[in-house]
């Protein structure tokens, strides 16, 4: 190739192009296309193999071709002269005939569509619409590799089928900034000017609504919804969704395992206590002479009934995180903690020696740069730990962030990471320490940030899920304000909480929540406890879309911690002493079935062993998740 930032990601010979002209029969042009990657974009490129018979290329209108079944009026052929590569003007998507020789050659940026061959035809072909309305001659692979392509296509864009027409798929821009935008638009932060006092905390409605409505656009065209309307699904094509989407979740659409159970067959929901945090005596007790944890089980337990006291919460978070491990001596912790500042200053120096002339190469560190300042600059403000001009709790936030670009290049920066950090930072009270804890945080919920935004999808599938199993009449309700998309949970999931509580109830609720004492998907049953304590204020007041949204968003800063908790565990309980659970709800929440336990895989092992907690309100046995969940 030409140059030497263009790499080939896909190549494939035999695709040819069907061309029908006037007053002539259809002509194969065979070609080889290639998807090519150039710098941060991906062009698709078809080139002719070989010299066709002579003949004038005029479109025939009375003649339709293949390609033209989208938009035949907007299909064209031109003679133009090559457009440089990289060009985003509208003349880069060229389709010319010269010398008898077509060329094909655009940006995915530029696409919008595509539809597929049926399978009923002797070979696929694709046939591509771009956003300007232009759509192009299909490209026919004689000798398979359609899906091979589209599938490779997907590094640089989405790709989601039409629930109207299984042949059509949207194409939406994997936008590196997206989700970071998407988020900005959430208004969750106070002006960008010299006003730091959060509006959001004066009036979540007024402030976020707009913005949270575009970002619940912005999921419903890239997530589920591709044509911009509201979608709901019909209950096969949502079961092969599912089961699609999510990894090990068998469904069948045939069986209806989500009727199998109803809420009159899951019996009564428990009554939980909770107990008081977890004390520095506590603590102590957990320790050997050398600074082990001991009972882990039990420890685990106490933290997720109680939480921590506030004055052990530097002590014990990084345990939580994994920035430590439990079984470590306090030797060996000072041991580690040494190799992690250093490592931790290593790559702050990375950032910090990079020279003006260097970063104006250097786009995506610039850009990074320049979304942490904007968001240090206003994040959690108002409170007393980073309130005022030039406080040294800012730059300690800034330099954080901007390490964390270097220690995971492939993520680096968006918004609502700073969310995250801003409690850990004020418990650590230390960067290195503040550091290595959001590292852990990270590692929880990196798929909540991720550009492809999967992580959020899944979860979204998942609560959905969980609705309509656990409250039936409920999930028809929102079904019919066009709201079971559970769009409106956006935020709950995507920071965790951190904008519906206050700083002492959210850092009770993360560490709680740290445990993975019942399952590692208990935020989940944190949004159900919620919704639940919400429904009749829903439904008695029939709220349609926007008003469910505006509701959500005033619950922020109303929300009982203690009591949502005790319901969200209560739930859990609920499902697990129910029979027959489904697998998918089995599955999201790591609740183990019968068979499994007479297969071997016993739920009854002793808490002191490290396999099981017995609940203190409930004589069922609670399993600690050995096994990641996956979103």
């Amino acid at each position: 190739m030409a140059a030497t930032n263009e790499r080939v990601i896909f190549e494939k010979e035999g695709v040819f192009i069907h061309t029908a002209v006037a007053n002539s029969d259809d002509t194969l042009l065979a070609g080889k296309v290639s998807l090519v990657e150039k710098g941060l974009e991906a062009y698709v490129d078809w080139k002719p193999t070989e010299t066709e018979t002579d003949f004038s290329p005029e479109y025939d209108p009375g003649c339709e071709p293949d390609w033209a079944v989208i938009s035949p009026t907007n299909a064209s052929i031109h003679q133009s002269q090559p457009v440089a590569s990289g060009s985003r003007q509208s003349e880069s998507v060229n389709f010319h005939a010269k010398k008898n020789r077509y060329a094909i050659n655009f940006s995915l940026l530029e696409l919008k569509s595509i539809r597929r061959s049926s399978p009923s035809l002797g070979w696929s072909y694709l046939l591509f619409v771009l956003k300007d309305g232009a759509t192009l001659p299909a490209l026919h692979f004689h000798e398979g590799g359609s899906k091979a392509m589209m599938k490779a296509m997907e590094k640089y864009v989405s790709i989601t089928r039409s629930p109207h027409d299984n042949r059509l798929f949207v194409v939406t821009p994997n936008d590196t900034e997206a989700l970071s935008r998407s988020f900005d638009e959430l208004q969750l932060f106070g002006e960008s000017s010299g006003d730091l006092v959060s509006k959001f905390f004066r009036d979540p409605y007024t402030t976020t609504l707009g913005g949270f409505s575009k970002v619940t656009n912005f999921l419903r065209d890239t997530l589920i919804a591709p044509n911009g309307h509201p979608t709901q699904r019909p209950p096969d094509e949502m079961a092969d969704l599912l089961s699609e989407e999510l990894p090990g979740l068998d469904i069948q659409p045939t069986e209806n395992e989500f009727d199998l159970i109803t809420r009159a067959s899951l019996g009564p929901r428990p009554d939980v206590e909770r107990r008081q945090p977890v004390s520095p005596d506590q603590w102590k007790n957990h320790q050997d002479g050398e600074g082990r944890i001991t009972s882990i089980p039990l420890l685990l337990e106490a933290i997720f009934r109680g939480g921590i006291h506030p004055s052990l919460r530097k002590e014990v978070w990084p345990f939580l995180l994994e920035y430590y491990k439990w079984d470590s001596t306090q030797k060996d912790r000072l041991e580690l903690r040494k190799r992690k500042e250093d490592d931790y200053f290593r790559m702050k120096l990375q950032w910090k020696s990079i020279t003006e002339d260097q970063e104006s190469r250097f786009t995506e560190l610039r850009d990074r740069r320049s979304l942490i300042e904007k968001d240090v600059n206003r994040t959690d403000r108002t409170h007393p730990f980073f309130e005022g001009e030039q406080n040294p709790s800012l730059t300690l936030l800034y330099d954080i962030l901007m390490t964390y670009c270097m220690y995971n290049f492939d993520l680096g920066y968006v918004q609502g990471m700073s969310d995250l950090l801003s409690p850990i930072l004020m418990v650590m009270e230390n960067e290195v320490d503040a550091f290595w804890c959001l590292v852990g945080f990270m590692d929880r919920v990196h798929h909540n940030f991720e550009t492809d935004q999967q992580g959020m999808k899944t979860q979204l599938i998942q609560l959905q899920t969980l609705v309509h199993f656990l409250d039936p009449q409920m999930y028809t309700y929102l079904e019919s304000k066009e709201s079971a998309n559970m769009y409106f949970c956006f935020r709950w999931l995507l920071i965790q909480f951190k904008r519906e509580f206050s700083f002492p109830d959210i850092m009770r609720l993360w560490e709680v929540h740290w445990t993975d004492y019942l399952c590692q998907n208990f935020h989940l049953l944190l949004c159900m406890a919620i919704l639940d304590t919400e429904k009749s204020a829903m439904m008695d007041n029939y709220l349609g879309f926007n008003e469910i949204l505006k509701h959500i968003n005033d619950l922020s800063l109303h929300i009982d911690v203690e009591d949502i908790m005790k319901k969200a565990e209560g739930i859990y309980i609920q499902i697990a002493e129910c029979r027959d659970i489904p697998k998918p709800i089995r599955d999201i929440l790591a609740i183990k079935s019968e068979r499994d336990a007479d297969n071997g895989t016993s739920t009854t092992e002793s808490a002191d062993s490290g396999g099981s907690a017995r609940s203190a309100d409930s004589s069922i046995e609670i399993v600690p998740d050995q096994e990641e969940t996956t979103f």
